[in-house]
């Protein structure tokens, strides 16, 4: 079968062999598959490592044959892949055994996957395939951050630096649905104007002061994910006592930070990574209830998966970025 493979230190399109289902796992034919900057990051992680790796955890498709014990899902259901392995119930952080789909294990990126039944979830009806196939690694990031760690509520306020990450655009979504008020940045005007029109209140220039653009705002919580760009500045926009996440660094990951100022300020810090089952269950279903999609941006073939990990490198896409393959 085809798939994007990193390989020998390279990343490469070819031919692999067909996967075969074990106890329990059901194989499953990959109609599309989305990008997540995850896949950018594996490559440099594993080097030169001989072994051939098939990136790519988000994806959709038609379970084509099961293997012996699965009982959930039959041949013809049309399913959701869930990336974040080995991880049921919902709990503060992660269990020892949790993963994320792509590495150590073989991921996405091919016509074909063999995946346990636990990490499958039926698609919603009113999903395309292409927005069945992007809505789980950012989907389920941005609602454990924004309403598990996060704990927001109707009525309050909640700024998100970087609003044209496929992460950002289910926050905006899914804090305007459940009341929320919603500022983000960015330095793109276009991408600015983007947020705006999916229900952003206001949209700063990633170089504008914010302390001084917020001054008559009460911001209850600050999803962070760009790191130490942005970190001290989003801190600064906090009301005192106030709550920030972090699910990511896109830059540095190291910051400095003013204890003294953090301790006076009473402020929260939440790591977020990912999410459960039971999170992205929940999710699926708040997206049901409110008729929320996820946002395309950008469609290749696999044929196409350097371009396309360019296209993301360079942060242009406002949404999400996939693979049509089949």
């Amino acid at each position: 079968m085809k798939a994007v493979i990193h390989e020998m230190g390279k990343l490469k399109v070819g031919q692999i062999e067909d996967p075969v289902a074990k106890q329990g796992e059901v194989i499953v034919s990959i109609k599309v598959a989305g990008l997540n900057r995850r896949d950018l990051y594996i490559p440099r992680r594993r080097g030169n490592q001989a072994e051939a790796l098939i990136l790519g955890s988000d994806g959709a498709g038609i379970v084509e044959s099961v293997g012996e014990g699965v009982t959930t899902f039959a041949v013809g259901d049309e399913v959701i892949i869930n990336p974040a392995l080995r991880w049921e119930k919902n709990s503060v952080a992660p269990p020892a055994a949790f993963d994320i789909l792509g590495m150590p294990d073989h991921g996405t990126f091919a016509e074909k996957i063999a995946i346990s039944e636990d990490q499958l979830e039926r698609k919603p009806a009113h999903f395309s395939w292409e927005q069945a196939a992007v809505v789980a690694l950012a989907g389920l990031t941005g609602y454990r951050a924004l309403f598990t760690k996060g704990e927001l509520k109707a009525g309050q306020t909640v700024f998100i630096p970087g609003a044209g990450s496929g992460v950002a655009s289910f926050l905006v979504q899914f804090a305007k649905k459940c009341g929320a008020r919603v500022i983000v940045t960015s330095r793109d005007e276009q991408k600015r104007q983007q947020a705006l029109a999916l229900g952003a209140d206001l949209a700063l220039d990633t170089n504008a002061d914010w302390e001084a653009a917020l001054k008559e705002e009460t911001i209850d919580l600050v999803i962070e994910s760009v790191g130490k760009a942005t970190f001290n500045r989003s801190l600064a926009t906090l009301k005192k006592g106030g709550r920030i996440v972090v699910f990511g660094a896109t830059t540095e990951d190291v910051v400095e930070l003013d204890l003294r100022n953090f301790f006076y300020g009473q402020y929260q810090l939440f790591g977020s990574t990912m999410g459960s089952k039971e999170e992205l269950q929940e999710m699926l279903a708040f997206m049901e209830q409110y008729q929320i999609t996820p946002v395309i941006d950008k469609a290749y073939t696999l044929d196409d998966a350097p371009e396309a990990f360019d296209y993301l490198e360079t942060n242009q896409q406002f949404g999400k970025v996939l693979f049509n393959i089949q």
